[in-house]
Parts: C-alpha cells; sequence; structure tokens
C-alpha cells in the first residue's frame, strides 16, 4: 500500500479511536480523510479486509475484553503443542536466534546488514536482513526515519551496513502477506538482548496472529508471574516489529496500551490480524 494511503487510513483509525462511542457513519469518516464515500468504503475495505463499520468494533474495549479471554485457551493449546496455533489456515512461524555472549561482546564485527525502506499495509517499514536472518523490523513515520536507523546502528555498533533495495524486497514481501506464512520455510530472527528479554520476545512469536494476550498472561508463561513491569520494558525494546508480535500484548483491563509506532498502528495491525485470522465479532 503506498504510504499515502495508510497515512489515510491511519487518519481514519484515530478519528474512529476518538469518536467510536457515538458510531459516526461512514459519510462522516470519509469526510474526515478527504475522501468520497465510495471511495473512502473501498480503500479501507481493500485494507483491512472488512468495513469501516466492522473494523469499528475492533476498536471498542468491549472486544478486547473478548479476544483477551478467548485467546488464553488458544495460547495454551500453542504451548502445549509448540505450534504457533492449532487449525489455523496460515500460521506465520519465526524461529528467534539469540547472539552468544562473545556476539554480544562483539557487537556485530564481522557482520554484514543489509537494509531497506519498503511499503507494507502499516505504512513504510525499516527491513534489515544477516545472512543469518532479519536483525529487525521497524514502522517508519515522516519523523521517525532517521531515528529507526539510528537505533538499528547502535544496536549493532560494529557491523557493516549496506542499503540494499532489491536484497530485502522479498523478505518484506514474505512478511506481510499472509499466503505465504503457511508454505514458505521459516523465517529466521535473529536478536541481540538479555537473556531475560529474549525469553520474552521468545514468548511473543508463540501468540497466534488474531490473538492478544495481557502482560500479566506472558509473564506467566516466561515462568515470571511477578514480573508484568519487566515483561512490558522488554516488550517496548523488542528490535524486530510484527514478526516478534508485541502488538499482540494488551493490558488486563481491555486497554490496547502503547506501541512504539504509536497506538493507532498497534491497532491497526491487530484488527488487520482478526480480519485476517478470526470470526467477525458478533453484533450484540
Amino acid at each position: 500500500m503506498p504510504p499515502v494511503e495508510y497515512r489515510r487510513i491511519e487518519k481514519a483509525i484515530h478519528f474512529l479511536e476518538e469518536n467510536f462511542r457515538r458510531q459516526p457513519g461512514l459519510k462522516e469518516v470519509a469526510r474526515q480523510v478527504g475522501l468520497s464515500e465510495y471511495h473512502f468504503h473501498r480503500l479501507f475495505s481493500r485494507w483491512a479486509g472488512v468495513s469501516p463499520k466492522r473494523f469499528l468494533q475492533f476498536l471498542t474495549a468491549d472486544y478486547a475484553r473478548r479476544l483477551l479471554r478467548e485467546s488464553a485457551n488458544v495460547l495454551d493449546a500453542a504451548y502445549e503443542t509448540g505450534l504457533t496455533g492449532p487449525g489455523r489456515l496460515h500460521d506465520l512461524i519465526v524461529n528467534v536466534y539469540a547472539m552468544t555472549p562473545g556476539e554480544l561482546k562483539e557487537e556485530g564485527a564481522g557482520l554484514t546488514i543489509r537494509f531497506g525502506v519498503h511499503p507494507s499495509p502499516f505504512g513504510d517499514c525499516l527491513v534489515a536482513v544477516t545472512d543469518r536472518g532479519i536483525c529487525a523490523v521497524a514502522f517508519l513515520s515522516a519523523e521517525r526515519g532517521r531515528e529507526a536507523r539510528e537505533k538499528l546502528e547502535n544496536r549493532w555498533r560494529r557491523a557493516t551496513f549496506r542499503k540494499s533495495q532489491a536484497g530485502t524486497k522479498d523478505v518484506a514481501n514474505r512478511i506481510f502477506d499472509p499466503s505465504r506464512w503457511k508454505n514458505d520455510s521459516p523465517l529466521s530472527v535473529i536478536v541481540r538482548g538479555t537473556n531475560f528479554q529474549v525469553k520474552v520476545w521468545e514468548a511473543l512469536v508463540r501468540i497466534p496472529p488474531g490473538c492478544a494476550v495481557s502482560y500479566e498472561q506472558v509473564a506467566s508463561r516466561v515462568g515470571a508471574p511477578a514480573s508484568a513491569r519487566p515483561v512490558g520494558s522488554a516488550v517496548a525494546r523488542n528490535p524486530v516489529a510484527f514478526l516478534i508480535p508485541c502488538h499482540r500484548v494488551i493490558r488486563k483491563t481491555g486497554d490496547f496500551g502503547e506501541y512504539g509506532s504509536g497506538s493507532a498502528r498497534k491497532k491497526a495491525i491487530l484488527a488487520w490480524e482478526a480480519a485476517h485470522f478470526r470470526e467477525p465479532p458478533s453484533h450484540r
């Protein structure tokens, strides 16, 4: 999706988020993003896979709380079977590899990192890869493009960086194409972090698409049930957005919580996944 189209989607999400209690109509939302009702409905439905009205249901706290309740059992099954999710048509399988203590100390010395900026359903994103796997995915905005590059370079201070649109294009396409998640070989992700952070990130990749869990549930899964706050900190430091799905962790109250790339983008990703991987919420 071209960046200008996602910006319209994001603006619409902000408006829906702020006004969902009074259930604004299609005409009003379309006017907010400068489109006719027809063109906005077509754009939004093409992006989300559902209508703006149905999407509005995904933004409510009631839906979020229901999602938490239903996802708990799915998460149990995912852990018991070792799969990302039981009986799903498409599973995004990600293998997480942590740097060894020696490699951590070297800070990427001898490593070549290729990176490029590519369109996604959620705006432009920076994708960085090594011969061993993906080391960064970061969503960009007009004011954060340079910041994402600087974070990447600070995380791997002694690596060699090469801009390569061609070398990262297929990886970027795979990340955001659900039709390829089931049949393609697993994507490898390589991360730098403390033992606790890596443990949390490994727990996150077990949360199936279309599901959400609380920070407390993740804390229990990593064997530290009283560590919801450190879990939140580890989630916030996730270097590989979307693939390590920190967007699937929300507050136990049903509040969607913050997201490094903006709360609207977090809601956009969760609702996009809900539209692709879950039964639509009832109208009750």
